[in-house]
């Protein structure tokens, strides 16, 4: 791959530069643009700097004695000591900004030191001036400050005396195997030389190397070393961090389980062994240091010291070398512990409808729901009539399962002993510490509780992923019972009762977001467990081995009598689950799979109740601010900020990176979507019930029951004559079988948690995809859903109607039929105004009137609407009806807007309602109409497919294709789409499908190109650039204007995840980057990025604006009092957002990511034609366009 070209390639955008454009510095670096819209983010591209981990401490370690050897402390301070600089300067700052006497603190260095001058040491430079603190009568440094830094002194000399070669190797161990005599020759010579370079720490993502992503300098003779040897590229990330995670895994686990020892060892046997040794961090040594810290913590304070500031703690000894770095230890501890609240714009918060006490009552109900683990409700299904059959089969499952109970505890407790025998090693013994986190109660009722013998298809479930899920839940209850056992719980419920003060309505807090007020609140508990410590996720592959042991148990020891429901069989117990394959297209597909008596039996007790997981569930308080990436969301529950593809730690290690000033919009927006607060449509969720309950209706969404299920053919008595037509056959009714099964329980779930709070208020909290896209966490019941769940949920907080409400209800019901929408908004307001009549019909008969709802697009939402306005329609005073009821706004093709807008493309920008008109412009109507113009030019030449499509063309038939150009899809899948549509059309001769497909998707392409000429230039740019990093070796990656980092997850598949020789040491392919997902991949996720980046914007100067909202996507959700308020907002920050120069500032980005080793001088000569267009456009009618235009385009939301 040539360095040049893809240099070439990646300037595209930023090669012709337009008026105003920022210049770039002598080293590479950039101005960095002020942020848009005025929420404080900054465009500046960050690069990558020391990871400073924060430690916690837990519990109590016990009375056992902490062990450790010279390496192994030698190890821990090499990575440790050029962090601690960093934290003792941020703690000088901190407390030089109080009331507490200043403290000036000296750097620590592992370079050497003269050991005749203590001064130096404690006073490099010329002295200056302190000044004196006021009221207290103290000058300069405190007596503890004096003492920490003669400590540190000593520490560097008897470090020296006893471990000077040592040292010197294990601080150049990760880069070079220097030779150990001329490495303690050259650090003599360093010593006696009288001019000591100090050493610079250079801090998170610093600029000032001309590089985005250049790397801490921690001592001089490593910063040698690299010069000697440069540092080269792992050949295999993917095995290095799975491995790391491993480690980390084990280190934790041991210390869970009270045996630091057990730790202690098991790192220096990875310390010895060369292979991890290179992938040992900063993170594996901090896990044991908080062992150490925790002893520390037994030996100076007391329960009532702990969270007091305890100088006398440095000077306590302690036994031996251990009680020496134990003491720097802690103070690193409580430096990393120190909260720093950051001061920025605050904004008055609004109030919910709940008094303090009420908050505090539903956090109690939501913290008992987290503390079970698991929440076991009523199924919709409950009103069915109890047959005898049902009561006998039910009695007989709940004596079977107290059996099954008893044989897997009992079949657990045989494998972990097995596993301790100490000459007996198989391929599970490596698990026994992950056996060992929990009751082994709790164990089983996972096995139990897991939705495999409830809720099992009869046609079997993926095993990988019932494994996955039974090892994921042993990892949630152990991450509860590490911040049970921390006291991390006491912390977060002495915060939380003090945080509802911002929202709850009998309160006057200041005006701070619930991120700052959080974080202030910490600030203000002083020292104890910290809240944002990172727990290491257990590999995928450790998840995996853990949930197919358990499977293994279950499928052994999980057994029924074979005559349990024909007494004339044998009694023979059997087992209820089989472990079988099945062939998905290549792939052969591990199935677990009920058997048929036991299916019989569930089906027959038909039980009235469902278990989920505590995170399923919606939230019953205010969901916990997001403060970092670490800490969000639930109370107990662990969740993650950003959801992440099968096992890629990417995402969580560019966060990590990320400094967390740049993460703050996108922290308060999430924030912002979570403290919404919902009810339920009562009405309407029981007429959905009823249906439900009464074989559904497949026409209104409402999966039916599987005894509606298409009956299996009659099957020969010889299975060797089954035809080739009755085989598929068989297959096509066993399908039908399986996605009815799978639709009914996905309604039953949704229904029946809606029905659970039916009478509760409750919220959403949110987390984000890799592209930054906002997702509520309870996966199964969200206003994310279909438009049964769309429809059953409303707004808790209630507000007026005013004068132009009723009209938005009325005009948002006409959007949900689908019948208008070429007309302008005062047409189908008139519309329904002449359609009152059905309208009002709707909503008292529902179920047996006209039935005028059922026949539009979005049925059960229509029918909430329709009631809505009844409501409000006959009230006395509609201005004044107080309405729950949310009204949508929907984006205009959005990512052709967000095309049209980056390409400053006037014709384009028309074509998707970014500039005025009397009525919306219907882009697919546009694409359908040239392409029959191109039809009938071709058609006069005589070409035979042109004059066959005449009267075949139409919007349905070139919609969707449209519709997904701007995410990428491909001429051969558009071909598909277009088929699919003209099979659809029953007059169309079938033998011109393919050429009719070939053809018509060729001109699609050709219009679009036509109608957006900037938005082909664009994507191919975006393809070519994303094609070219990949085949070096590299992901694409790149940061929204909110400073969010992305990274694209797509690697080249691999055979097999889990290694049958070690289920942590696992066997796995390199993955290196997918060169066609990556390419293909870009410009539809970068798109959504930045559709991602508006909704941000939005919803942030919303709160600003004191509007209630949440988005789907790109259709914006609000009170139909704020509509037009939110419509502005909309527009104002789509205008800010691409007032930034995005395209020029991504161009640059990548250079100096993936081309920063030299610059290129030429503008390569195929840059895209529409860079140089835009900086023609950008200088005139450009500006006009956003200032005005797009202000004023009615429908580019609507």
């Amino acid at each position: 791959m040539s360095l040049l070209r893809l240099r070439a390639v990646l300037r595209g955008p930023g090669g012709l530069r337009g008026p105003g454009e920022r210049q770039r510095g002598p080293g590479g670096d950039t101005e960095a643009s002020g942020g848009h819209g005025g929420t404080g983010g900054d465009t500046r591209r960050p690069g990558h700097g020391p990871s400073v981990s924060c430690v916690n401490p837990e519990h109590d370690a016990g009375t056992s004695r902490v062990r450790t050897g010279q390496s192994l402390l030698l190890c821990l301070v090499s990575h440790h000591l050029s962090l601690f600089s960093i934290v003792l300067k941020a703690r000088a700052k901190q407390l030089q900004g109080s009331n507490v006497p200043q403290v000036t603190v000296n750097k620590v260095e592992l370079d050497a030191l003269d050991n005749d001058k203590y001064q130096e040491a404690v006073d490099p430079g010329p002295k200056q001036k302190q000044p004196r603190a006021q009221g207290d009568g103290l000058a300069r440094s405190s007596t503890w400050a004096k003492k920490l830094q003669r400590e540190m002194y000593i520490q560097q000399l008897k470090m020296k005396q006893e471990f000077p070669s040592a040292a010197s190797q294990l601080a150049l161990e990760s880069q070079a195997k220097l030779d150990v005599k001329a490495e303690a020759k050259a650090k003599a010579e360093t010593m006696k030389s009288p001019n000591i370079p100090k050493m610079k720490t250079t801090t998170a993502w610093n600029q000032s190397s001309g590089s985005p992503h250049s790397k801490p300098r921690v001592v001089e003779a490593k910063e040698s070393a690299e010069l000697k040897r440069p540092q080269r590229m792992p050949k295999d990330k993917s095995n290095q961090q799975v491995l790391q995670q491993t480690i980390q895994c084990n280190l934790e686990c041991f210390l869970f389980l009270q045996q630091p020892e057990e730790a202690e060892r098991y790192l220096l046997l990875c310390q010895s062994s060369p292979v991890k040794r290179k992938v040992l961090d900063v993170g594996a040594y901090n896990i044991v240091m908080r062992s150490w810290a925790r002893k520390v913590l037994s030996h100076g304070c007391s329960g009532s010291q702990q969270g007091a500031f305890c100088p006398e703690l440095y000077h306590k000894p302690l036994e031996g070398k251990l009680g020496e770095w134990a003491q720097l230890l802690f103070l690193l501890l409580l430096a990393l512990t120190a909260s720093f609240p950051l001061q920025e714009t605050m904004v008055s918060y609004p109030k919910l409808d709940f008094s303090v006490k009420e908050l505090q009552e539903r956090f109690q109900q939501q913290l008992e729901m987290e503390l079970k683990n698991t929440i076991t409700i009523e199924s919709v299904e409950a009103a069915k009539p109890l047959t005898p059959q049902a009561v006998k089969a039910r009695e007989l499952l709940g004596t079977l399962r107290s059996q099954w109970h008893s044989a897997i505890l009992q079949a657990l407790r045989n494998s972990k002993r097995s596993m301790a025998r100490p000459k007996r090693l198989s391929k599970y013994s490596v698990l026994l510490p992950y056996l060992c986190l929990l009751p082994d109660e709790e164990y089983v009722d996972i096995m139990l509780q897991v939705g495999i013998l409830n809720d099992l298809s009869p046609q079997g479930e993926s095993l990988a992923v019932l494994a996955r899920e039974l090892g994921s839940k042993v990892y949630d209850r152990y991450i509860i019972q590490r911040k049970l056992r921390s006291c991390q719980l006491e912390k977060v419920q002495k915060i939380y009762e003090n945080y509802i003060e911002l929202m709850a309505k009998d309160s006057q807090v200041g005006q701070y977001l619930p991120r700052e007020y959080w974080e202030k609140l910490v600030a203000e508990a002083g020292f104890g467990p910290s809240l944002n410590l990172k727990s290491c996720s257990w590999p995928c592959v450790l998840l995996m081995r853990l949930g197919m042991h358990m499977l293994e148990l279950m499928v052994k020891a999980i057994k029924v009598p074979r005559n349990i429901l024909n007494r004339r069989l044998e009694s023979k117990p059997i087992p209820v689950l089989y472990h079988v394959y099945s062939f998905y297209s290549n792939w052969q597909v591990g199935l677990i799979k009920p058997h048929p008596i036991y299916s019989q039996i569930v089906s027959n007790a038909a039980e009235t109740t469902l278990t989920f997981n505590s995170s399923a569930m919606p939230m019953l308080c205010p969901p916990v601010p997001w403060t970092s990436p670490n800490f969000g969301a639930f109370v107990l529950n662990d969740t993650k900020l950003m959801r992440f593809m099968d096992d890629s730690t990417h995402h969580q290690l560019l966060l990590d990176q990320c400094p967390l000033v740049n993460l703050h919009p996108v922290l308060d927006a999430l924030n912002q979507l979570g403290n919404c607060a919902w009810k339920i449509n009562q009405p309407v969720l029981d007429i959905i019930i009823s249906i439900f309950n009464d074989k559904g209706d497949e026409k209104l969404d409402i999966p039916p029951p599987l005894s509606e299920a298409p009956k299996p053919p009659t099957a020969p008595s010889n299975s060797s004559t089954w035809s080739k037509s009755f085989k598929h056959e068989l297959f096509l009714c066993k399908k039908k079988t399986a996605e009815m099964h799978s639709l009914r329980m996905d309604a039953l779930y949704k229904l029946s948690i809606a029905n659970y709070v039916r009478d509760k208020v409750f919220w959403f909290p949110h987390n984000m995809d890799f592209r930054g896209r906002t997702y509520p966490c309870p996966p199964y019941f969200n206003h994310l859903g279909n438009d049964v769940t769309r429809a059953i949920l409303l707004f808790a907080e209630g507000r007026p109607l005013g004068p132009r409400g009723l009209d938005w209800l009325k005009i948002h019901l006409i959007n949900l039929t689908g019948l208008k929408k070429k007309n302008a908004l005062q047409e189908r307001l008139e519309y329904a105004n002449e359609i009152m009549e059905d309208i009002l019909d709707s909503a008292d008969h529902p179920l047996t009137g006209r039935k005028w709802w059922m026949d539009t697009d979005e049925p059960w939402q229509a029918l909430a609407c329709c009631m809505e306005i009844a409501k409000a329609s006959r009230s006395p005073d509609p201005a004044a009806y107080i309405s729950h009821f949310p009204v949508h706004q929907d984006g205009s093709c959005n990512g052709l807007q967000h095309y049209a807008a980056l390409g400053r493309d006037l014709s384009g920008a028309a074509s998707v309602n970014l500039v005025p008109s009397g009525l919306p412009q219907d882009v697919y109507s546009a694409v359908a109409q040239q392409v029959e113009e191109f039809r009938k030019k071709d058609a006069e030449r005589g070409l035979k497919i042109a004059q066959v499509l005449q009267g075949f063309i139409s919007r349905k038939v070139v919609k969707q294709t449209v519709m997904t150009v701007v995410y990428g899809v491909t001429r051969y899948g558009g071909r598909l789409q277009i088929e699919k549509r003209l099979k659809e059309i029953d007059e169309f001769p079938e033998e011109y499908l393919w050429e009719a497909s070939h053809y018509l998707v060729k001109q699609v392409f050709n219009s679009i190109k036509e109608m957006f000429s900037a938005t082909r230039d664009i994507q191919n740019w975006l393809t070519e650039s994303a094609k070219l990093i990949a085949q070096s070796g590299r992901t694409v990656e790149w940061v929204t204007p909110l400073g969010l980092p992305i990274i694209q997850p797509y690697y080249r598949s691999r055979s097999t995840v889990v290694s049958v020789q070690s289920p942590l040491c696992p066997t796995l392919s390199c993955r290196k980057p997918d060169t066609v997902k990556q390419k293909n991949a870009f410009p539809p996720n970068f798109i959504h990025s930045l559709d991602s980046t508006h909704m941000m914007l939005t919803a942030l100067h919303c709160l600003r604006k004191g509007l209630t909202f949440v988005s789907v996507h790109d259709c914006y959700w609000t009170h139909a009092l704020t509509v037009d308020v939110m419509n502005q907002v909309c527009r104002q920050q789509f205008v800010a957002l691409h007032s930034e120069k995005i395209l020029q500032d991504l161009s640059e980005f990548m250079l100096q990511k993936y081309c920063r080793y030299s610059w290129p001088v030429d503008i390569p000569p195929y840059l895209p034609e529409v860079m140089s267009r835009s900086s023609q456009v950008l200088s005139s009618a450009w500006g006009l366009l956003w200032r005005e235009q797009v202000m004023d385009s009615t429908y580019f939301f609507s």
